[in-house]
This record gives C-alpha cells, sequence and structure tokens, in this order.
C-alpha cells in the first residue's frame, strides 16, 4: 500500500508539473562573458548587486575579472563569501541581511553548488522576509518571483544554474533541506570555461560524476518529457566525451566547455523529471558528515544503479547507445558496460569506493532523513523501503 501511495503522489505531481511555470535561463556562453553581464544589468536597470560566493573563490582573484567589469560599467556591489560547502541556515540569514542593509536589486552567484544554493536561499527569503528557510523547504512555498538572479558556475557539476533546487543545511542539526519552486530557477546563467581550468583534478572529476548522476537519475525516473530525456542523453554523452580529458588536462578549453554544457543540460533535465535515491542518501551523507557534495555523490552513483537491478535495464542501454558505449552488445550487455565504465571512470579518478566516516550507529538515522527526503517525493524506478536503504547503506561501509 505505501508504495502505492507512494505511485500516486508521484502521477499527481507529474499532473502538477505541466502547470508550472517553467523556464530556463538566458544562456551566456564563452570566454569574457562578463562584458555581456554588465549589459544584462544594465538592461535589467540594476544599480546594486550582491555577489555570493565563498572565500576561497576571492582568494583565487577568480571574481577579479567580473568585479572590474561592474567596476568600469559603474555599477556597485557587495560580497558575501561566507559560503561553505554544504551552506548553512546561518549563510542564508547573513546574506539575506547584507542584501537588505546595502539596498541590493539583484544576486549573483559565483561558483559551484553551494554558493549557487545559498543565493537561492538568499533569494527566497527577500521575498518572503518573515518566514526562515526552513518554512520554505518542500515544494512550492517560495511563490513570489525572486530578484533578478545571474548564476555563474565555476564548476561543472551541479547544474544548479538552470535548477529549481536549493539544498540548505540545518546549521545545528546539520539535517539537509531542499527548497523546490521554479521561481528559484536563475533568470540568467554565465558558462564561462575558464573560470573552470584551475579546479583541482580532484574537484574536476567528483563536480563531472555529480553531472552524470543528474542526467542518469533525470533518465531513469518516472517523470520524463521529450525534452528532459534529450537533454539528458546529450548531456551524458558530453560527459563520457570529456570528463577524463578535463580530469588529466585542466586547460583543455574544449573539454571544460563541454562539460560545462553537460551539467547545464543534466540540470535543465533534472529541475523537471527530478533525481533519486543517489542524491537522497548522499544529501544525507554529506549532512552527517560534511561530504562534499559531488564525491558524496560520485561514491553513491554505482551502488545505487547496482541495487536497482533490472528495472533500469532497457533505459540504462539507450544511456549507453547515447554515449557509444557497448557497441555490438545487447540490451544486458549495453546497461552493464555502462555501469562497469562509471566504475572504472570513478577508479582511474581517483574516487573512494567506500564511505570512511560512515559508522553503523548512524545508519538508523541515515536511513530515516533518507526515506523522508526521497519517498514519495522522487520519481525513482524502484520505490525502496527500510530495508533496501539499509543494505546500500552498509555496502558503502568501508
Amino acid at each position: 500500500m505505501y508504495k502505492l501511495y507512494c505511485r500516486i503522489y508521484q502521477g499527481i505531481m507529474r499532473i502538477v508539473a505541466y502547470l508550472l511555470p517553467w523556464r530556463t535561463p538566458e544562456l551566456i556562453e564563452g570566454l569574457a562573458s562578463f562584458d555581456k553581464l554588465t549589459e544584462v544589468l544594465e538592461r535589467e536597470m540594476i544599480e546594486k548587486v550582491l555577489v555570493v560566493t565563498d572565500a576561497g573563490l576571492v582568494k583565487m582573484g577568480l571574481l577579479d575579472e567580473m568585479l572590474e567589469a561592474l567596476k568600469q560599467d559603474g555599477m556597485e556591489y557587495v560580497i558575501y563569501d561566507g559560503t561553505i560547502p554544504n551552506p548553512t541556515t546561518g549563510n542564508v540569514e547573513d546574506g539575506f541581511k547584507m542584501y537588505t542593509e546595502n539596498n541590493c536589486e539583484a544576486i549573483i552567484a559565483f561558483g559551484g553548488g553551494s554558493p549557487m544554493d545559498c543565493a537561492k536561499g538568499i533569494g527566497a527569503r527577500v521575498v518572503n522576509p518573515k518566514k526562515s528557510i526552513m518554512q520554505m523547504k518542500g515544494v512550492l512555498k517560495v511563490r513570489h518571483k525572486l530578484p533578478i538572479l545571474v548564476a555563474i558556475p565555476t564548476t561543472a557539476g551541479t547544474g544548479s544554474e538552470a535548477t529549481l533546487a536549493a539544498v540548505i543545511s540545518d546549521a545545528e542539526s546539520h539535517i539537509k533541506y531542499q527548497v523546490n519552486d521554479p521561481v528559484l530557477i536563475p533568470h540568467y546563467a554565465i558558462l564561462d570555461q575558464a573560470l573552470t581550468t584551475g579546479l583541482p583534478p580532484h574537484i574536476t572529476s567528483t563536480t563531472g560524476i555529480d553531472a552524470l548522476t543528474h542526467a542518469v537519475e533525470a533518465y531513469i525516473g518516472e517523470s520524463n518529457t521529450k525534452s528532459t530525456k534529450r537533454l539528458a542523453k546529450k548531456a551524458v554523452r558530453l560527459v563520457f566525451a570529456n570528463i577524463y580529458t578535463a580530469y588529466t588536462d585542466g586547460k583543455n578549453m574544449i573539454a571544460r566547455l563541454s562539460m560545462l554544457r553537460a551539467a547545464h543540460y543534466a540540470g535543465v533535465s533534472f529541475t523537471r523529471a527530478y533525481v533519486g535515491y543517489v542524491h537522497g542518501i548522499a544529501h544525507a551523507l554529506g549532512g552527517q558528515y560534511n561530504l562534499p557534495h559531488g564525491l558524496a555523490i560520485s561514491i553513491v552513483l554505482p551502488y545505487v544503479l547496482d541495487y536497482y537491478g533490472d528495472s533500469i535495464t532497457v533505459k540504462l542501454a539507450e544511456l549507453a547507445d547515447a554515449a557509444g558505449i557497448g557497441r555490438g552488445m545487447d540490451v544486458e550487455g549495453k546497461a552493464a558496460e555502462f555501469k562497469k565504465q562509471i566504475k572504472e571512470l570513478n577508479t582511474k579518478m581517483g574516487i573512494p569506493e567506500k564511505v570512511k566516516e560512515l559508522q553503523e550507529k548512524d545508519i538508523p538515522e541515515l536511513r530515516k532523513r533518507i526515506l523522508k527526503e526521497s519517498n514519495p517525493f522522487y520519481p525513482v524506478p524502484e520505490i525502496l523501503l527500510k530495508d533496501d536503504i539499509e543494505t546500500i547503506l552498509h555496502s558503502l561501509m568501508a
């Protein structure tokens, strides 16, 4: 009966999804995109912006070119650089305070998924000043149109520049919550491959597998449209063709731009089709042990795909065809080869097979968090229950 309830809920959500105001960000691509950024802000009649980023990116000087472009154009800005990996409610509140005290009119999110999630949370607070971010967790609770939000990714993984989701951790409990609402989709996205050339290999690898996971989970789930399937296939093809080159040759501009595009296409795909248990499990592990999101995702992905078994064989074979994997094999062979090549990529890129921090005593609480996030919301190929999640968690233990 519980599984039937989940499927009914998901069926209703699929119907509701067709009524929502979906949009995709206006895309600005290529080198030296910041001149176009100032044009966008002028067109929107913005005079002062809040830049949301993290201290490491500021120290590295990655924002310098953008800030200089803003100065040259007479644009005022203030910088919130307190964002941490797995941004917290405290980050959101600090950024919201800076936005209001400085009379900002727009938000620029600069960085990986964490600054973007933080920026979306700040935007949600701007239009709901009497609600905490935790009061907006779940689905369709932001409701009001955000100020202009420009997303500039410095990693090719989260696809957050195209999504309706913000993942925020409670500062005290360390539990991760999702805020999901189409109004959180950024208005503009800038893909400048030069911003990703300085990424360390281990960030390139895990964020790249994160992008792959978005595409795979969107494709194998039950809420696909023709458009989301097409974009997921494009993302999978680009990841397999470029991730290892980007990992080993970080200055390769073609591979870097291709990975940014893959992450973006996957982001557009999963923001409509949603994700699944890989994300539910990774969010719980990330919140509990402060693991970087991409690392947790990369470790978990092969285990969940294996656990689904035959229920995803045909769809994985279709993704294998899109990526040029397993040519000449039958459907079962292609699906198996697809999973095998993901594991081989992880190994070649030094991604561990297990979560060394995971402890037996934490499994009951982790299981509860995973099921609370995932069921009934995620339209997964198979509904997993308590015993299933515990089995996967045990398999992840070192």
